[in-house]
C-alpha cells in the first residue's frame, strides 16, 4: 500500500512541474539594422526641419495625420538646444540600446531606441520612445566629458550660492536702512517747530517793545514791528521788509 502511495505522489509532482512550465516568449523585437534605419530617419527629419526653419509647417502636417504635434515640438527644441554644444551633426555611429517591439502586423509597437550621434564638437545620443505604435518622446542629449560635467556643476553651484548671498546682502541693507526712517521723520518734524519758534520770538519782541515804549502813531508802530522782524531774521536793515497791514488777534500780533 505504501508503495502505491509513493508512486502516486511522484506522478502528482511530475504533473505539477509540467503544468508550471514557463510560457515561451512570443515578443518580437526589431533588429539592430531596423533600429538604425528608424533612428536615421528620425534624425534626418528633425535636423532638416530645424535647418530649414520649417517647424510650423511640419507640426501642422503632423496634426493633420493624427499624431501628437507636442512630441515633435519638444524634439525640435531639444535638437536646437543640443546643437549649440554638439555642433554640426555628422552621422549615427551605432545603437546603444534597443527594446523596440513589433506588433502582430509587423509595425513598431513600443519600446526605446538610443542612437549614438557623431557631432562636430561633442558626441550626443538621441532617445526615441514609442508607445502604442506612436512616438511619445524624442530627446537629444549631449555627451560631455567628466571634466566638462564637473565644470558645469561647479558653475551652477557658484551661480546658485552667489544668488543666495546677493539676496541676503540686499535684505541686510534694507534692514539697516530702517534705522534712518525715524531720523528722517524727526528732520521733517523739526521744520514746523522752528517756524513756530520764530513766530513766537517775533511776537515776544513786539510785545516787549510795545510795553517799553509809547507809540504815537501807526507809522512808528510799523517801524518798530519791521525792526523786530528784521532782528529776528538776522537782517542788517528793514529795507527788504514791507508791512502791509497790522491787526491784533488776542494778545498776539499777526503780519499780513
Amino acid at each position: 500500500m505504501k508503495k502505491w502511495l509513493l508512486i502516486l505522489g511522484m506522478l502528482t509532482c511530475m504533473m505539477g512541474l509540467t503544468a508550471c512550465g514557463a510560457k515561451e516568449d512570443e515578443t518580437e523585437y526589431i533588429t539592430e539594422e531596423q533600429a538604425m534605419s528608424l533612428a536615421n530617419d528620425c534624425v534626418s527629419i528633425i535636423s532638416q526641419v530645424v535647418n530649414q526653419q520649417a517647424e510650423n509647417d511640419y507640426l501642422a502636417m503632423v496634426e493633420q495625420n493624427g499624431a501628437d504635434a507636442a512630441v515633435f515640438e519638444k524634439a525640435f527644441e531639444s535638437w536646437k538646444s543640443a546643437s549649440e554644444d554638439m555642433g554640426t551633426y555628422q552621422a549615427i555611429t551605432g545603437i546603444s540600446s534597443n527594446t523596440m517591439t513589433l506588433d502582430r502586423s509587423g509595425y513598431v509597437a513600443e519600446g526605446v531606441i538610443v542612437a549614438e550621434l557623431d557631432g562636430e564638437k561633442h558626441d550626443a545620443t538621441m532617445e526615441i520612445i514609442y508607445e502604442e505604435g506612436m512616438p511619445s518622446s524624442i530627446t537629444t542629449n549631449v555627451m560631455y566629458s567628466f571634466g566638462e560635467s564637473m565644470q558645469k556643476a561647479g558653475l551652477n553651484t557658484l551661480l546658485g550660492m552667489g544668488t543666495v548671498f546677493a539676496v541676503l546682502i540686499l535684505i541686510s541693507v534694507i534692514i539697516s536702512c530702517f534705522g534712518l526712517i525715524p531720523k528722517i521723520q524727526a528732520m521733517f518734524a523739526k521744520k514746523p517747530a522752528k517756524e513756530e519758534e520764530r513766530a513766537a520770538a517775533i511776537d515776544n519782541t513786539i510785545e516787549q517793545i510795545i510795553e517799553k515804549e509809547e507809540l504815537s502813531d501807526d507809522l512808528e508802530l510799523v517801524a518798530v514791528i519791521a525792526a523786530a522782524i528784521a532782528a529776528s531774521e538776522g537782517a542788517a536793515s528793514t529795507d527788504g521788509f514791507v508791512v502791509r497791514s497790522i491787526r491784533r488777534a488776542g494778545n498776539k500780533w499777526q503780519k499780513a
